[in-house]
């Protein structure tokens, strides 16, 4: 009901979103923060911020009408609590929104996509202590390290929040990251929800998939459906992540994998049987484990606690501060292999290592409880059945696999209460529909379980591919729900700041995308710290006088642009050019999975293969680039150095959609080199604003590719260092580059 007005495209737009649904929540953010500078930082508008000690003192920072926050010296600091936190946000809309979208129709897509209007009058922080998960380097575990912009942290709370979100992720500005840290905060406060994750593609689900593996989610509440799944193993098995140990995450998968499990937990269980000396077999199943549990292991945590408490109340701390509770601890032998020792005579940290203990023993009985089902159903079908509609608590699956498999699960009575939808920008509107029907209503009342849906994308990117004409053009079905929820005006969080390329290399493409800052004002794609100030993105480019450079290729061979077929663009002089770089590339040091080479066309991709594929491939000097591809195929992917073909001679063609060259420029980390004919690029004006920064300005055969000669990769020269004239080398054309590459291989040669 909540989702239905804003689906349909009348009442307010706002009406599903956090600032039309709350003005008051406390909500459990985990590891979002790392201290409590890091909150300061994300509220900046925020008019009072107290923090409690935990001993329940108030510590004002900010005031209400203070124009400056209290200066915080290392003494004020030192008595703020520490994460985890709990925040309570109180917000008031400011009013600027429009009612039922009237003020929206003659705005453009760009100012649609703007943050909520919303302001955080107050907050509240608590901090508290997590409690001690085990002795085992295993049981600790992993924590956030990202330091989340005030706009990442507006985010994740909206997201966390019931309602519809709608994050515009511009490139590099790290919306896989919210939305793994949505997805982790939900799993812990809600322990009973199910999330269901869908991406257009299996690389962009993968990525997202991979980076919740590492963070503090039980392997056995993961499931990945679709065929994608074998990418991942694949993934995970070389090494990628520690958590992950190459473990398959399909249905059959982690049906084996919980078996095997089970085994592993049940000779723990036998084996705090005989340490406790119990007779018996306590580990022959799920559950006799059980029994033991609530016969044996249970009675003697309740005698420790009482104890405990008795000796506490009965006596002054520091009477009772030299008490040995290592004499009344009742799994002393089973935890006799620890890698540290488990109790050292201090009373504070003796009873937070004994209830670790506890811990790391409950969480085997838990996890055993899971797996009990699997000694009832005892065919493959039911056991996968079972773990897709109970045990597994995030599910992942392509939008293509959840359209193939919905009445199925229908059938199954597959639930779920969230939706998290990475690259929503690029799904058909129908497919992004589907996914949110894969559960039936509830037969009593008739309301979907959904309580949230988060759209992660970015409408200035690729639109779905509609190959029908008529339909694209005339019915607008390459619209997809992600862009007509922006036309609409639905409110938005427009992530600002980029942390994946240099800024002079997102410069080419941060001016599509206007924010407003905190203060109200209107600013364009900002960048983190870490790409103004960590080394590598200081470092020039060995063998290249500029990171960035559009370099003119001339007609090769008498020849621009050619067609074998229709719509197969080639360009001979381009592949020979793109692959003569790639080459020096290599013959420098930089490392070949480092390197990209992107098209425009598919029939110069499959030019620029055959080519790569006799010169380069079964040569020990070069070998082949990681990924030779189109740029509508690379999307939702980035490399440090992109080589780029655009082909066309005769006219722009479909580069004309600046979407697809936003894509395109947006691929590179730390260097963009791009190839084409310039007289018919720069007199394309939607294409003007970011192609006339790839030409430098300071010389008159700026369109020419600049090399510095002697270099070898990496280089200690800075970027933007000026090069005298003899150290600069301008390469005149497709066939000088070509000799150049043929004199430096046989150098090279010679030498080894």
């Amino acid at each position: 009901d909540w989702l239905h007005d804003v689906f349909l495209g009348y009442g307010n737009p706002k009406s599903a979103n956090l600032s039309g649904l709350s003005s008051m929540e406390e909500r459990d953010y985990g590891d979002t923060f790392l201290d409590s500078q890091h909150v300061l930082e994300s509220f900046p508008t925020a008019t009072s911020i107290k923090f409690l000690s935990p001993s329940g003192n108030e510590l004002i920072v900010k005031k209400p009408n203070d124009t400056d926050p209290i200066l915080l010296t290392e003494e004020f600091v030192a008595q703020l609590p520490r994460p985890p936190y709990i925040l309570t946000i109180s917000t008031k809309s400011s009013g600027d929104a429009a009612d039922g979208g009237s003020k929206r129709k003659s705005s453009s897509i760009e100012d649609s996509a703007e943050s909520s209007s919303e302001v955080v009058t107050s907050i509240s922080v608590k901090g508290y202590t997590a409690a001690n998960p085990g002795p085992y380097p295993e049981d600790q575990p992993p924590k956030n390290t990202v330091r989340y912009t005030p706009t990442q942290i507006k985010a994740i709370r909206s997201a966390t929040n019931e309602g519809l979100t709608m994050i515009v992720g511009p490139p590099g500005t790290g919306k896989t990251d919210v939305a793994v840290q949505v997805i982790v905060n939900l799993y812990h406060a809600h322990p009973t929800q199910k999330i269901l994750i869908v991406a257009h593609s299996n690389a962009a689900l993968n990525d997202l998939f991979e980076k919740i593996m590492m963070r503090d989610v039980a392997p056995r509440h993961l499931l990945r459906l679709g065929s994608g799944e074998a990418d991942l193993r694949r993934e995970a098995s070389g090494g990628f992540s520690s958590n992950a140990n190459g473990e398959i995450f399909s249905k059959q998968g982690r049906v084996n994998w919980s078996l095997s499990r089970r085994l592993q937990l049940l000779g723990s269980v036998s084996k705090l049987g005989a340490s406790l000396g119990v007779m018996g077999d306590v580990g022959c199943s799920c559950e006799t484990a059980e029994y033991f549990y609530l016969e044996q292991i249970q009675s003697r945590m309740e005698k420790f606690n009482i104890d405990v408490t008795a000796l506490m109340k009965g006596e002054k701390f520091k009477e009772y501060s030299c008490f040995n509770i290592e004499q009344i601890f009742p799994f002393k032998q089973y935890f006799n292999d620890t890698p540290e020792p488990l109790f050292t005579g201090d009373l504070g940290s003796d009873l937070d290592k004994a209830k670790g203990c506890f811990a790391h023993i409950q969480n085997i009985f838990a996890e055993l409880s899971d797996y009990r089902a699997f000694e009832v159903l005892r065919t493959q079908s039911l056991r996968s059945d079972y773990l897709l509609t109970k045990q597994a608590r995030i599910v992942a699956m392509t939008c293509t696999h959840a359209a193939m498999t919905r009445r199925r699960l229908v059938e199954l009575g597959f639930k779920y209460d969230s939706i998290i939808m990475e690259e929503s920008a690029q799904i058909l509107e129908v497919e992004t529909l589907i996914p949110m029907l894969l559960q039936d209503s509830d037969p009593v009342d008739g309301r979907s379980r959904l309580k949230r849906v988060v759209l992660l994308g970015d409408h200035q990117q690729l639109p779905p591919v509609v190959k029908h004409s008529a339909l694209r053009q005339f019915s607008r079905l390459d619209q997809s729900l992600f862009t007509r929820f922006v036309r609409l005006g639905v409110p938005a969080v427009t992530l600002d700041r980029q942390g994946r390329a240099r800024p002079a290399i997102a410069a080419l493409y941060s001016w599509r995308y206007r924010t407003v800052d905190s203060n109200g004002v209107e600013c364009s794609l900002g960048n983190l710290p870490k790409v103004l100030q960590e080394p590598h993105f200081q470092q020039a480019n060995a063998g290249f006088q500029l990171t960035h450079q559009l370099v003119d290729v001339p007609d090769f061979q008498g020849k621009g642009e050619t067609s074998p077929t229709p719509f197969f663009y080639q360009n001979l002089g381009e592949a020979e050019y793109v692959v003569a770089v790639y080459q020096y590339m290599r013959l420098l040091g930089y490392p070949a999975n480092k390197i990209s080479i992107l098209t425009t066309y598919n029939g110069q991709k499959s030019l620029i293969r055959d080519i790569v594929s006799q010169r380069c491939q079964h040569s020990p000097l070069f070998g082949s680039p990681t990924s030779i591809s189109t740029v509508d195929q690379f999307q939702g992917q980035q490399n440090d150095y992109i080589l780029l073909s655009l082909v066309r001679t005769e006219s722009v063609g479909h580069l004309r959609d600046v979407r697809r060259l936003i894509v395109a420029l947006s691929r590179a980390r730390m260097g963009l080199y791009v190839f084409c004919r310039q007289a018919v690029f720069t007199s394309c004006s939607e294409l003007v604003p970011a192609l006339t920064q790839l030409i430098p300005s300071n010389s008159e055969s700026g369109s020419k590719l600049r090399l510095v000669a002697g270099e070898v990769h990496p280089t200690t020269r800075l970027d933007g260092v000026m090069m005298q004239q003899k150290e600069v080398v301008e390469v005149d054309g497709v066939s000088a580059m070509g000799l150049l590459v043929y004199q430096l291989a046989q150098s090279k040669a010679t030498t080894t």
